[in-house]
């Protein structure tokens, strides 16, 4: 099976998350934590930032690695590298997605996940402070 490997925000804000709702492809409608895959040559990092100024025309801070979650999809094996960022601006576009939402501890699970980003729920609901 295929091995893809990509990286994503967790954007934390005032106590709140920031999630995105896929507007493409076979998962549209679900949401996800933005960020993309890693081109050649870069580090999970670089990729972080530029997917982000793609999706979302905004500059990120990228902090600790949250978790590597591996999850097996029916066409493919996903790597998600998961990193705590902060935004540096208070601005952004929604190029690639439908929505965006700051969700709580309280709403985190009120949205349909994609399975693999469903899997670092746990932490983060850990990770929002109210």
């Amino acid at each position: 099976m295929k091995t893809i490997e990509v990286v994503a925000a967790i954007i934390i804000r005032d106590g709140k998350i920031f999630a995105t709702q896929r507007g493409y492809g076979e998962w549209k409608g679900w949401w996800e934590f933005p960020g993309g895959k890693i081109e050649p040559g870069e580090c999970p990092q670089e990729a972080l930032v530029r997917e982000i100024r793609e999706e979302l025309d905004a500059d990120i801070e990228v902090g600790e690695l949250l978790e590597t979650v591996e999850w097996d999809y029916p066409d493919f094996h996903l790597k998600m590298h998961c990193f705590i960022c902060s935004l540096v601006s208070e601005s952004v576009h929604l190029n690639e997605h439908e929505a965006a939402a700051w969700l709580t501890r309280e709403t985190i699970r009120s949205v349909k996940w994609l399975p693999a980003d469903e899997g670092i729920l746990a932490k983060m609901e850990f990770n929002i402070v109210t």
